[in-house]
């Protein structure tokens, strides 16, 4: 077979081998990067970026194998294959959250684990075996043609990590000129791993998130000073009309899983979707926020939660719950224990989902009533947790014996991807739109339809539905980008345009004050938003509040929203990937002037909440009249405990 002294010096050749491992490393990565990531590539530059970002990553961490004399191949091949695991991790992730790992949400994985594996799975192909074919390849390589590599001296360890570096210097250098300041001002994982590559954005992530531990022993009270000064001048006063309309009335959070704005009033096939929720939308009884949007980051279920209790924003990396639990927070349950209220969740999953029995101490819940409350029999659960229809139902006797007035959350779990259905749950048809996930989500989002009704039903026959605030809120999207050839056919439209895309952000908010006359509200509006407003019904002024949020009732209300990447929707204009549309046509705007405005405020909002959360600054800082809580008084014990808190410290 040719020459033989060939093939004997290339059996020896460490540097051939390495080298192939590059080039089929290198090649897989990009292959990954055009058909797995929607990057948003505008222009040849972003190209070009997009084809060498994965070569510096090769050379540096396969150069590695460079240092062992011995083992080469071996250490070569692992690193190889724990690089193709962090690419498949990574496009798993992103086919439902369109996002890429950090570092925080590996720690959330392992809060979480156990819980996921139903979602998971049902996002993986047997094509994916082609993310380790190069592994594959190299190890029978090592086994048949490059039996004797060995590494004689070190010197091509420097010469690859020096070529590593000066690729790295390059790819930086290009990027930063298309992107000024990349590594500064960015928002958007997108924006990092389109022009850096995935595991580049692994090693930022990881400084990012060491930078950020440190921020906070490093932090003083002066920090709070600019954020103070932007709060008053950014407060909004409440509407006279509506301020402690609802005053000492019980308080009820309903979270709905997953649930876009676009069903509210959508037919499948001549029948409603959601023909409870329809009519809340529809009685004039009820406030219904048609341009609300969600605005949560990785935490989702978990930052709306954030989000609604203490008009913040979440961490731009991870989720709040989990990275920043030993925070203080002045949360509505906390703020409320000032004005008598009790405060309970009550949420069929187990209490260690998204850390939330500890989470739920600093935000001041005197009770959690988890699944450990539950009858969490065969028929009863679905992948994450408890069903709606029985959870209402189960629910009702524990919210019952709660001491009034109360404040108190319902999280709804049924909605959930990949919103599978199990027989007999509903006799709503699914869709028939060319993709499973969208099919099932008429039929999922009609179950919870269903129990909400129910649990409405059961609010009046005990008699609390005439002194209770129900605030009934969608937590974040349900169907991802990744559905839009499916969304197309849902929505009757060609395109699913920058603004479209933003526009299917909107979740429904719903707030039903007794006694008061509600109907359609069109002002845009966030999440951050709903604090504020609730308080102002209650009577209770949150000028003194560290808090980020407008009340959307009030006459000064700056209606527009932001999402945690920076963009932004309003009336007039609205800024994705950094691009300004016209709101009402969806065409690109001239210029940028429209929205620059819009943009510096967000661009401050969000670099000052993520001071607050990152630097826990609220520890520097009391507002008139609230008495802080110790998150050591609470103690959620289960069904078994002789109490589900301490009341002597806590209440």
């Amino acid at each position: 077979m040719g020459n033989p002294k060939f093939w004997q010096r290339l059996n020896k050749s460490h540097l051939t081998f390495f080298g192939i491992a590059v080039i089929l490393f290198w090649l897989k990565t990009y292959v990954a990067y055009s058909i797995e990531f929607k990057l948003g590539i505008d222009n040849n530059l972003q190209k070009f970026l997009l084809a060498i970002n994965p070569i510096s990553s090769a050379l540096f961490f396969f150069g590695l194998a460079l240092l062992f004399k011995k083992g080469t191949k071996l250490v070569l091949i692992i690193m190889n294959f724990l690089l193709s695991f962090l690419l498949y991790a990574n496009i798993v992730y992103y086919r439902f959250f369109n996002d890429f790992i950090t570092v925080p949400v590996i720690m959330q994985a392992k809060t979480n684990t156990g819980q996921l594996g139903d979602s998971a799975l049902s996002l993986m192909s047997p094509f994916d075996i082609f993310y380790f074919t190069d592994t594959v390849l190299l190890i029978f390589l090592a086994l048949k043609l490059f039996k004797k590599v060995t590494v004689t001296n070190r010197k091509s360890f420097k010469v690859v990590l020096l070529f590593s570096i000066t690729v790295f210097l390059f790819n930086l250098g290009l990027a930063e000129k298309d992107r000024p300041q990349l590594l500064s001002r960015s928002f958007d994982r997108n924006y990092l791993v389109k022009y850096l590559g995935a595991y580049n954005f692994t090693i930022y992530d990881i400084i990012q998130n060491i930078k950020s531990s440190s921020q906070r022993a490093l932090a003083s009270e002066s920090d709070i000073t600019n954020v103070e000064n932007y709060r008053k001048a950014n407060y909004t006063p409440p509407n006279p009309a509506y301020f402690g309309k609802a005053k000492g009335m019980n308080v009820i959070y309903v979270s709905l899983e997953s649930f876009q704005n676009f069903m509210i009033n959508y037919k499948l096939n001549g029948h409603e979707v959601t023909p409870f929720l329809n009519s809340l939308a529809n009685d004039g009884e009820t406030f219904y926020f048609d341009n609300f949007y969600h605005q949560t980051g990785q935490g989702k279920t978990s930052d709306a939660e954030f989000l609604m209790e203490n008009s913040l924003y979440p961490l731009s990396q991870g989720a709040v719950f989990i990275n920043k639990a030993q925070n203080t927070y002045q949360a509505t349950p906390a703020i409320l224990k000032g004005y008598g209220y009790n405060s309970a969740v009550f949420h069929g999953n187990y209490k260690t989902f998204w850390n939330r029995n500890v989470m739920y101490k600093a935000l001041g819940y005197d009770q959690f009533f988890d699944a450990e409350y539950y009858d969490m029999s065969g028929t009863n659960v679905k992948n994450y947790g408890m069903k709606d229809i029985p959870y209402f139902k189960e629910s009702m006797p524990m919210l019952e014996k709660l001491k009034q007035p109360f404040y108190t959350k319902f999280i709804t779990l049924s909605n959930h991807f990949p919103f599978e259905m199990d027989p007999g749950d509903t006799d709503f048809p699914a869709g028939d739109f060319g993709d499973s996930v969208v099919n099932n989500y008429f039929q999922s989002a009609h179950y919870m339809d269903e129990s909400l009704k129910e649990f409405f039903d059961y609010l009046k026959a005990d008699k609390l539905y005439d002194h209770t605030i129900i605030v009934l809120y969608g937590d974040h999207y349900g169907i991802s980008e990744n559905h839009n050839e499916a969304m197309k056919k849902v929505l009757g439209v060609d395109q699913i345009t920058p603004t479209l895309n933003a526009q299917l952000q909107e979740v429904p908010l719903f707030i039903h004050v007794p006694g008061v006359k509600g109907g359609v509200q069109h002002q845009y509006g966030g999440e951050v938003d709903v604090r504020p407003t609730l308080l102002h019904l209650l009577g209770i002024d949150t000028k003194d509040y560290m808090e980020f949020g407008s009340d959307l009732l009030s006459q000064t209300h700056r209606n527009w929203a932001l999402f945690r990447n920076g963009d932004f929707v309003s009336p007039n204009v609205t800024q994705v990937n950094e691009k300004c549309y016209s709101t009402s046509t969806g065409l690109l705007e001239k210029d940028n002037n429209g929205c620059k405005a819009i943009y510096n405020n967000v661009k401050t909002e969000l670099q000052m909440s993520d001071e607050v959360v990152t630097r826990d600054l609220l520890r520097f800082y009391k507002p008139s009249g609230y008495k802080p809580i110790n998150p050591n008084d609470y103690e959620y014990l289960g069904p078994k405990g002789a109490k589900n808190a301490k009341p002597s410290k806590a209440n």
